[in-house]
Parts: C-alpha cells; structure tokens; sequence
C-alpha cells in the first residue's frame, strides 16, 4: 500500500481527518456532502454557507479538515477560511464548479475537487491532506 504526504496533511503514522467542516452554500450539495462522508466513516462536524459563519465554526474548534466551495452566495469567496484554517495547520480541500483558477493563488497547491461530486472524488480529495 502506498502512503503520501504532502506539506498539509497526514502522512504514515499519523490518524487521517475524520472531523470534516463543510464549507457549502447550495444545501443539496452540502447535504450530498454529508452523506458521502457518513459513508467514509467521517464525520460533519458542521455545514456553514458563509464566510462568517466557516471563520465563527473554525474558531469553535474540533476540525481536523475542511472542504471549502470556492464561490459562495453573494460573491463570497472561501479564501479568509481558507487562511484561517492554514493559520491553525487543518488542511482542507477547495471544492470548485469552474477552473483551478478560481482558487486564490496562495493556495493553488492545495487539492482541488471538481464538481459534480462522486464518491470516489471525495474520497480521493480527502486521502490528499
């Protein structure tokens, strides 16, 4: 079996994010996205649509990751969660509709996942942290 890390996530001997923040403002996405993990055996530890409310849960504490939609309501971009969280080293994944683009700069090396959601990609997104 191989085993990766990158510079933002778990790697050999260390326990893989089980305590997910979805960051989502479509709420059949974020409620697909909560499923998808409650079969990965993780767990939502909350669903928020804004930035003031992803930056309120992720002061709260108790996340291991996140994965961020891009693009909220609003023009809203993830981007202040997205440094937020790297701040406090918790890895997290963009979730975008459009082109890696679309993800600020700074944060292109992070892992990108492509809507429309499969199982498998999130799966996938996830094991990158």
């Amino acid at each position: 079996m191989l085993a990766l890390r990158n510079n933002h996530g778990y790697g050999p001997g260390m326990a893989a994010p089980t305590q997910i923040l979805i960051v989502e403002d479509e709420p059949l996405i974020a409620m697909m996205l909560e499923d998808f993990l409650e079969v990965l055996e993780k767990t939502a530890v909350g669903t928020v649509d804004s930035v003031a409310s992803a930056l309120a849960r992720v002061n709260d504490g108790g996340i291991d990751a996140a994965i961020l939609d891009v693009n909220l309501r609003g023009g809203e971009k993830s981007t202040p969660v997205a440094e937020a969280l790297a701040a406090r080293d918790i890895p997290f994944v963009f979730a975008t509709g459009g082109s890696d683009d679309s993800v600020d700069a700074q944060f292109r090396d992070r892992p990108v996942l492509q809507k429309p959601f499969t199982m498998e990609g999130v799966a996938r997104a996830l094991e990158a942290l």
